[in-house]
């Protein structure tokens, strides 16, 4: 254990689960987008609804989203930021069953780009979070490492093509997830690593026959 497990994270806001983790986890979603935001839906979940706007738990999940670190003096006016960056925002509500964790939020992004993701995740206490779900399936790391996440056809080979492209590019992977709705039906595959992944790689095996998008958590600063 560290030190930053016991007193929590530099931060700005009351609380390091209502607050750092929301940031966190609009920051993780701004990153897998990979695009400028144009438009995001912000369902929230358990005592991140009942108790969230006290905690300031909106204005940072659109910090998050704005761009903003966890200890950014301009999270308070994280509304006015985003709205500058041309991000319009919503506030909504979601039941996400009882299996889930309270401060849990659902996030939905639409790019200027023409790039979508949905995500939902949960601020687990601290200031550490847990990505959940990406575009409806089953897809668990923490945004602390670079992660990459591959949405495909449940067939034969796509596994062994990604496993491949990270081999040759020297990229030791971390954890690997393996998920599918049905047999033969989508899949994904949810991969952390060690190093970043270089963008040739991403491009190259989102071409492959069976991968139908790939998604990319970079740790590098924009």
């Amino acid at each position: 254990m560290n030190l930053f497990d016991i007193v929590g994270p530099v931060m700005v806001g009351p609380s390091s689960s209502h607050t750092a983790g929301a940031v966190k986890i609009g920051l993780t979603a701004r990153r897998l987008l990979d695009d400028e935001i144009k438009e995001a839906v912000i369902d929230f979940h358990g005592s991140f609804l009942s108790t969230g706007k006290g905690h300031g738990t909106d204005k940072a999940v659109v910090a998050g989203l704005a761009g903003m670190a966890v200890d950014d003096p301009e999270i308070p006016d994280s509304f006015e930021a985003a709205e500058k960056k041309g991000i319009s925002f919503t506030f909504g509500s979601v039941d996400l069953g009882d299996d889930a964790h309270p401060n849990s939020v659902r996030i939905s992004l639409k790019g200027t780009g023409g790039k979508t993701l949905e995500m939902t995740a949960a601020s687990i206490g601290g200031g550490q979070i847990q990505v959940q779900e990406i575009d409806g399936l089953k897809a668990v790391f923490s945004g602390d490492h670079p992660t990459l996440i591959v949405q495909n056809d449940d067939t034969p080979g796509v596994i062994a093509d990604v496993a491949l492209t990270l081999s040759s590019n020297n990229i030791n992977i971390a954890t690997l997830q393996l998920t599918r709705d049905s047999r033969g039906g989508k899949a994904a595959a949810v991969i952390e690593t060690d190093q970043e992944i270089p963008e040739d790689a991403m491009y190259w095996l989102a071409h492959q026959d069976g991968v139908q998008k790939v998604t990319y958590l970079s740790l590098k600063e924009n």
